[in-house]
């Protein structure tokens, strides 16, 4: 049986709903601190990242709102389902990320969770919200778009 590339990427959640509801502007990755638990819990693909949501407290980046579901088989060494974890990055994009939350309006958000070989990462993302206008205008694009893929496909 063939092994796995070391660098291959598996995903594990994506937040569908953060295309809909924010601009996104920049994209970056992060690694995540985890209890054991919780990988088992993630190989298992269950939790949910669409409420969650950067801080940036004291030179450290910490994502709340993730929830990752008990692992059956660990009984009483059992994690938190929706603890605040710690993100992995260097000093120098937690600054840069942290000046940038600062400005009024941006936001910093997990798209999505994937292991990375052995390890697990996070897709951030900072956003700003859509307004309305701005979701409908994005509806009827791509209702438009679809509409000219079926016209070219019957012609």
């Amino acid at each position: 049986m063939a092994k796995p590339a070391a660098d291959a990427v598996r995903v594990i959640a994506t937040n569908r709903k953060a295309k809909h509801d924010f601009h996104i502007h920049e994209r970056l990755e992060a690694g995540i601190a985890l209890v054991g638990s919780e990988v088992k819990s993630l190989r298992e693909a269950k939790v949910t990242i669409a409420d969650g949501w950067v801080e940036i407290r004291s030179g450290q980046a910490y994502v709340h709102g993730i929830q990752i579901n008990e692992y059956a088989q660990a009984n009483r060494w059992q994690h938190e389902v929706a603890r605040v974890r710690k993100l992995l990055l260097h000093k120098r994009e937690i600054d840069k990320l942290g000046a940038k939350t600062l400005i009024r309006g941006y936001t910093l958000i997990p798209l999505g969770l994937y292991f990375k070989g052995p390890r697990v990462k996070v897709e951030l993302a900072l956003v700003t919200h859509k307004k309305q206008h701005d979701k409908r205008a994005a509806q009827r694009e791509a209702d438009d778009k679809r509409e000219i893929d079926r016209a070219m496909k019957r012609h």
